[in-house]
């Protein structure tokens, strides 16, 4: 039969949806500003070589067990029931939250403790992200869920901006506030969510997939760790591409996803549902969401240790302060996604996702040029007009890109689709992080050294000291501007300075000093990130490009339709037409799905005057 959409609730939905995916987002990014106050909180300096362990996992823990473990909860989401799924994700992160914020460790017990706690607010996060679409899609009828689906999806690109300016105004008053804040935050969706949600959803009764979990997993996460630790210095390095650590991760990774691949056309019930990528719509939206997530992703860091670096002390801000003007000044895109993410979500309910999302990545990757035609000493106005018209891209492919790929699932798998356009998103952001500070360093390492050792021996460093400071990985001054650290302080030592004259120790520990010699081989690096930023984008118009027109799953004739033996699915196009390739797939095989036991079936034939669903077009 066909279910009904209750408006009232369907606005219940929304707000309860939206509340947990704007959550998880800003815990995504608030440490970004954040992680300053809390190292000096925990006593423990992230830019020892040693230490950086903790740097880099506890700023992309979160991310990465979101991104491994979001494909599973969306498939239990399916068999367990979605609300059921996410309420238990709003109660998990809402315990990790408390227990974050209770550390009352130092050094490497407190780093470890943050770590752990943060992998635990990942799965909980998981469990949100994995099913909030799903349940939206359930909710709301086909020619509303654009609007519906672009407001939640804006919510969670907009809360890493969000993040940002939250991490930098809590962190200065105390550390622990980045954490607490989310606690009343999730006990109130918790209780709201048990209270108000019901499950709309198609519910599939099926085993769990054990060994495909596993595989997934494992190799995603060995594969995201090898591509984390690829941009760490090696020996001689100042990357870590060539380390055999690296190399066993990544090859480790990508075996293990290729038996993954190959066990989930063997088991009965997969979780990764492969036929679902016989969907134009959905497999051309989610390579398009990919792209889109690698060029805008790695980005954000690009922007911060810009403004962090360069521009804010070289216009009289302290370095303690850059982290909090960096997150007010990156606003206008925040501003831009918030204005353009649900009108166009809204309009591509009538006009389908096409046109909307194609043009978005176009624009994108437009602003990502004029970026690169900035001085590194820009001024503020065109800075914030391209941050605006970047936001308003991103908006413009976002929510009519994420409402088309949940519109071509069928009703059993919204759970398993959702999670498997959640991987596409996520992992692409720690991909994206390794890509972009790989381009960055490679940028920079020619230039950087030579400029910091002449620098330093004219303003009287011994040649010794300076050659050391020299010779540090530039992933040293990278993060040393994306924490909002004094370099000089931080790479040179106090110690060092206390014994310059008193003029160029003034000058060396000046605002301006490091930023003026980062200037030109930060800018080689820029430009090199912004062109692979505007390839990514224009690959992601094209991929968009190609999804065909408007599609919808039709459940008219397959209540409980899932994946036929073609890998093919029931629905519709916005012209209704059925191709003369496609009419013997509709006469043999639309009708197919799962039962409720998970079992194959094959329906009836239509009645007569009843609507039939068309199929949808597969790819060539």
């Amino acid at each position: 039969m066909t279910r009904t959409h209750d408006d009232h609730y369907k606005w219940i939905a929304l707000s309860n949806t939206t509340l947990g995916v704007l959550l998880v987002a800003i815990n995504e990014s608030i440490l970004i500003i954040a992680l300053p106050a809390i190292f000096r909180g925990i006593k423990l300096n992230p830019l020892i070589p040693s230490n950086s362990f903790y740097l880099l996992w506890i700023l992309l823990g979160f991310m990465l067990v979101t991104a491994v473990l979001v494909v599973t909860l969306g498939r239990i989401g399916d068999i367990y029931g979605r609300v059921r799924m996410y309420n238990l994700g709003f109660a998990v992160f809402t315990v990790f939250s408390v227990l974050l914020s209770v550390n009352w460790l130092h050094g490497s017990g407190a780093g470890t403790f943050i770590i752990v706690m943060r992998l635990g607010q990942g799965l909980g996060g998981s469990f949100l992200f994995a099913n909030s679409s799903a349940i939206l899609t359930d909710a709301f009828p086909e020619n509303q869920r654009g609007l519906a689906l672009g407001i939640n999806n804006i919510a969670g690109i907009a809360g890493a901006f969000i993040g940002l300016v939250v991490g930098g105004l809590l962190a200065p008053v105390d550390w622990r506030l980045v954490f607490i804040i989310s606690a009343p935050v999730g006990l109130f969706g918790t209780v709201w969510a048990y209270l108000k949600l019901r499950d709309n959803g198609v519910r599939t009764h099926a085993k769990i997939d054990w060994w495909g979990n596993v595989l997934f997993a494992g190799g995603l996460t060995v594969l995201l760790v090898g591509i984390t630790y690829g941009i760490e210095p090696y020996g001689h390095s100042p990357m870590g591409w060539a380390s055999p650590k690296v190399l066993t991760e990544l090859t480790t990774g990508v075996a293990l996803l290729i038996a993954f691949g190959i066990v989930e056309t063997k088991v009965a019930f997969p979780m990764f549902r492969m036929g679902l990528f016989r969907i134009r719509a959905f497999l051309a939206g989610n390579i398009a969401s990919l792209l889109a997530a690698i060029g805008r992703g790695g980005l954000m860091f690009m922007f911060v240790i810009w403004l962090q670096g360069i521009w804010l002390p070289l216009h009289g801000y302290n370095f303690s302060e850059t982290p909090l003007w960096a997150g007010i000044y990156m606003l206008p895109m925040t501003g831009g996604f918030l204005l353009a993410g649900p009108a166009s979500g809204m309009l591509s309910d009538r006009f389908g996702a096409r046109p909307f999302a194609t043009a978005g990545m176009v624009a994108a990757a437009l602003t990502f040029v004029g970026f690169d035609f900035l001085p590194i000493d820009f001024s503020y106005l065109p800075f914030a007009l391209l941050m605006l018209a970047n936001g308003i891209a991103m908006g413009l492919f976002a929510s009519p890109n994420r409402a088309a790929v949940m519109n071509s699932l069928p009703p059993a798998e919204r759970g398993a689709g959702a999670g498997m356009s959640g991987v596409f998103q996520n992992a692409a952001m720690v991909l994206s992080m390794g890509v972009f500070f790989t381009l960055m360093i490679a940028g920079i390492a020619a230039k950087l050294p030579s400029a910091l050792y002449r620098g330093l021996v004219a303003q009287h460093v011994p040649h010794a000291a300076a050659a050391t400071v020299s010779h540090l990985p530039p992933i040293s001054s990278l993060f040393a501007s994306l924490l909002g650290y004094d370099p000089m302080k931080s790479l040179l030592g106090q110690s060092v300075i206390s014994h310059l004259p008193a003029a160029s120790a003034a000058t060396v520990s000046g605002r301006d000093f490091f930023p003026t010699l980062l200037t030109k081989p930060f800018s080689d690096g820029l430009t090199i990130a912004f062109t692979f930023g505007a390839i990514a984008c224009a690959l992601a118009a094209v991929a968009s490009l190609l999804r065909g027109g408007k599609y919808v799953h039709s459940t008219a004739t397959t209540p409980h339709a899932s994946v036929t033996r073609s890998g093919t699915l029931p629905g519709r196009h916005e012209d209704g037409d059925v191709t003369e390739a496609e009419e013997p797939l509709l006469a043999d095989e639309a009708a197919g799905g799962l039962s409720e036991d998970g079992a194959a079936f094959r329906s009836e034939p239509v009645p007569e005057g009843q609507p039939a669903g068309v199929a949808s077009e597969p790819v060539t």
